[in-house]
């Protein structure tokens, strides 16, 4: 299979190119970044792009599956407004170009709590992306739904530093319908997205399939 890969600068969109490009089922991995990657490997095309102007690139959207970890923070953005553009403009962009040169999968890394009815921007916007995503008509659509994602950061967040020295303790109370809130490692999520992009290749979808992944389903996919 053609994997077209959308945010693998960052933690969890990292370990989904090194288990991708590990994969006999995964012939190519298209990576969209908008510096180059240090990663050399037969497999991987990289595409240095303006996300602002993906659809002058359409035809690298003719790939078979696309994973899209793109997200930022509102600090990171520094406004509403671009985060809107980074987090709901730019996976919805890729995944319409992927829907119209043929992609029949796409794999979208969302978080928990996200719903376009919430009160709260981060998760009206992440929910907001999804209900347009399930409008597309993608033939496979898996949205995960992670809580604190675990793992090193290249970037310093004092909040985030400080939940994840915590998360081993909280997680033993997040039991039973509090078990999605649990913090989960971003390598466990990475592993699941890629064995989700495999099973593809060798179960065909033969009706439409749309699903939304959280804690325990994520961590017996990851296996």
């Amino acid at each position: 299979m053609k994997v077209m890969l959308l945010g693998a600068t960052g933690l969890t969109g990292g370990k989904v190119l090194e288990g991708l490009l590990v994969k006999e089922e995964v012939s190519q991995v298209v990576a969209l970044v908008r510096h180059q990657l240090p990663t050399l490997h037969e497999k991987l095309e990289q595409h240095e792009i303006d996300f602002g102007q993906m659809a002058d690139h359409a035809d690298l959207f003719k790939v078979d599956v696309i994973v899209c970890c793109l997200g930022t923070t509102m600090k990171k953005a520094g406004s509403q407004g671009r985060f809107r553009e980074v987090d709901l403009d730019y996976p919805l962009k890729a995944a319409e170009l992927g829907k119209s040169k043929g992609a029949r999968g796409f794999i979208l890394m969302s978080a928990i709590g996200a719903s376009s009815s919430s009160t709260i921007f981060y998760n009206r916007v992440k929910g907001e992306l999804e209900d347009a995503l399930r409008e597309l008509g993608y033939p496979y659509l898996s949205i995960y739904h992670p809580s604190l994602l675990l793992g090193d950061r290249r970037e310093q967040r004092t909040a985030e530093a400080l939940g994840i020295k915590a998360m081993p303790l909280i997680n033993r109370a997040l039991i039973g319908p509090l078990e999605k809130y649990r913090g989960i490692e971003a390598a466990t999520v990475a592993s699941a997205m890629v064995n989700e992009v495999c099973s593809l290749a060798s179960e065909p979808v033969a009706e439409r399939v749309v699903q939304t992944r959280e804690y325990h389903d994520i961590v017996a996919l990851a296996g």
